[in-house]
């Protein structure tokens, strides 16, 4: 049988960025759901992050030891920035759950996707252009993520949980910007491990400095515990696989379908109801996410720019072997 041309390679490498990404959206969604079950048990959230982290991280090093152990093999400079964008992004994890606590789901939901306002600045402070329709779409999903979170009773403001929000957005734009950088050249199973495992440690340390918070006790707090550490992993390895083969910018604005997924699961497992401007917030943020279809710079891996040329230079010193590299687009 022939062997698939170039091109049909490119769109099957995209196809499989863009169906990563949009199951991504679909776990990422159920996480605060899971989360707010938790606290609803009485699990309190330093111990909610720290638990479903190092689970998370711990789990899936298991399996790849076993099942997949080529994945675990990583160079110097991998490590240093799965190490980095670990750390900014379990200190942004620290910031989510404590603003979640804090904050109704549907606003703490609304703060945290502005990241990709967040990420579109890294991207323009590393010299890579960003097209009209990408922003058009962005400004498409951010209005539909506002009126997709507009529900009636909200409580008085509370400006430290909004706070903690918006800084866990920034902090993970900054996190998914560097690993979308060390995807170029790493598999992405061994970037998810041990980027996770730098947030285990990250959060693990949070939990112990903060006198070791208390347990799940009773079984509804260890199943929503279980469930959220599973989706944690997940999401994370179908994020990262739409990373790799999309870029960051255009995995985030996939990744926006979390919102409309949380709203959903809501309305499915906590009994809430969408009202008219929500679902016309939903049907916009569709049209967002199916748009995708019609993007010209899609596929092609990001290159360390201005300034990450330091980072680029450390690339070239420790090149992966070629059983790791991965196939780029054709020109």
């Amino acid at each position: 049988m022939a062997g698939r041309s170039p091109i049909e390679d490119w769109k099957s490498t995209v196809s499989r960025g863009i169906t990563a990404s949009l199951l991504s959206a679909v776990v990422l969604g159920l996480s605060p759901i899971f989360a707010k079950q938790a606290y609803q048990a009485g699990v309190p959230w330093l111990t909610v992050v720290a638990l479903r982290t190092v689970a998370a991280a711990g789990v899936l090093w298991l399996l790849l030891f076993i099942f997949a152990p080529r994945y675990l093999y990583i160079y110097p400079v991998g490590i240093v920035v799965c190490a980095a964008a670990g750390f900014i992004n379990g200190l942004g994890s620290l910031l989510y759950y404590g603003g979640l606590h804090q904050l109704d789901a549907s606003l703490a939901q609304l703060l945290y996707t502005l990241y990709p306002i967040f990420l579109t600045l890294y991207y323009r402070l590393d010299g890579r252009p960003v097209s009209g329709f990408t922003l058009f779409r962005l400004c498409l999903g951010l209005g539909a993520i506002y009126l997709v979170a507009q529900v009636g009773g909200h409580t008085t403001f509370n400006w430290i949980g909004a706070l903690m929000m918006l800084g866990s957005g920034v902090l993970y734009a900054l996190s998914l910007f560097i690993n979308g950088h060390v995807l170029y050249e790493m598999p992405s199973p061994t970037v998810t491990v041990y980027t996770l495992i730098a947030m285990a440690v990250t959060v693990g340390a949070a939990y112990v400095f903060n006198g070791l918070p208390a347990l799940p006790a009773t079984s509804p707090g260890w199943q929503a515990m279980a469930l959220l550490t599973g989706a944690t992993m997940l999401s994370r390895l179908l994020l990262f696989l739409g990373v790799k083969h999309l870029g960051s910018l255009q995995a985030a604005l996939l990744s926006l379908g979390e919102s409309l997924v949380a709203v959903l699961a809501a309305l499915i497992l906590l009994g809430e109801k969408l009202t008219v401007i929500q679902w016309l917030g939903a049907a916009l943020l569709a049209l967002s996410i199916l748009l995708v279809q019609f993007e010209k710079s899609i596929g092609a891996p990001p290159r360390p720019r201005p300034w990450l040329q330091w980072l680029e230079a450390w690339f070239i010193s420790f090149s992966p072997p070629p059983e790791l590299e991965t196939r780029k687009p054709p020109k």
